[in-house]
């Protein structure tokens, strides 16, 4: 039975409300109705989760994101986080998350999943992890590459968050699912999802609504904001 989701959802929504953010949400009818699925979804900012999540609602779908265990660590998140039955990652011992989730994908639920592992400060798509495509194609189910843009405004790595902040729009884009198999060449595959994602996020960097006329540090560098370039992030990374 699902006690803490709900209400979590509703407060959510409330708090859109008040702050009156222009949520755009396409590409939801990509996220089937019933069995398990893989959301990959890009990363910009630590309210991604709550984002990605709003677009298996219209398919009444819940989704249980993979998150680093500090979360769970956390007095207020960690018991939200245990009661939407979210999936604790401690990455010096990964392989039980991983079969945690494809437990989860086996069992008929959607798992959501950041494959760049941390935010990208350069607002691109980094490299990314192979483990959305291997769970995928162990569990025999979709994967449905993902990008949420304007999050970052919100708040992201880097910056003070501004969580009052109001009317910001957030883009929320789903793609066609891949269907991966274990015969398949993998590496291939996970080199085909960050091309999907990242053609997800620059259509949605292409179509938002604020087109300010200097230059912002949420936009990228190569769109004329003053974000790092992905070099310059990977710097960041290592420090």
């Amino acid at each position: 039975m699902e006690l803490v989701y709900p209400p979590v959802i509703l407060a959510c929504k409330t708090l859109f409300r008040v702050l009156d953010l222009k949520l755009d949400v396409r590409g939801a009818e990509h996220i089937p109705a019933t069995g398990g699925a893989v959301l990959a979804c890009t990363h910009v900012s630590y309210l991604d989760f709550i984002f990605c999540g709003l677009a298996g609602l219209p398919a009444r779908r819940k989704t249980r994101f993979m998150a680093k265990k500090q979360i769970f660590a956390n007095r207020v998140a960690g018991p939200l986080m245990r009661g939407m039955h979210h999936i604790s990652v401690d990455r010096s011992a990964g392989q039980a998350s991983y079969q945690q989730a494809v437990t989860a994908l086996k069992a008929g639920e959607v798992v959501g999943v950041f494959p760049e592992a941390t935010i990208s400060q350069s607002f691109t798509v980094k490299a990314i992890k192979s483990g959305a495509v291997r769970m995928a194609a162990e569990a025999n189910v979709p994967l449905i590459p993902m990008t949420v843009w304007g999050s970052q405004r919100l708040w992201t790595k880097g910056r003070p968050k501004n969580l009052t902040q109001r009317h910001v729009p957030i883009l929320i884009r789903a793609g066609e699912p891949l269907h991966p198999t274990p015969q398949d060449n993998q590496d291939q595959l996970t080199r085909e999802l960050r091309t999907r994602m990242t053609t997800l996020l620059e259509k949605a960097q292409a179509d938002y609504p604020d087109k300010p006329a200097d230059a912002p540090w949420w936009l990228p560098a190569h769109l004329g904001g003053t974000a790092p370039t992905p070099e310059e992030a990977a710097a960041r990374d290592t420090r």
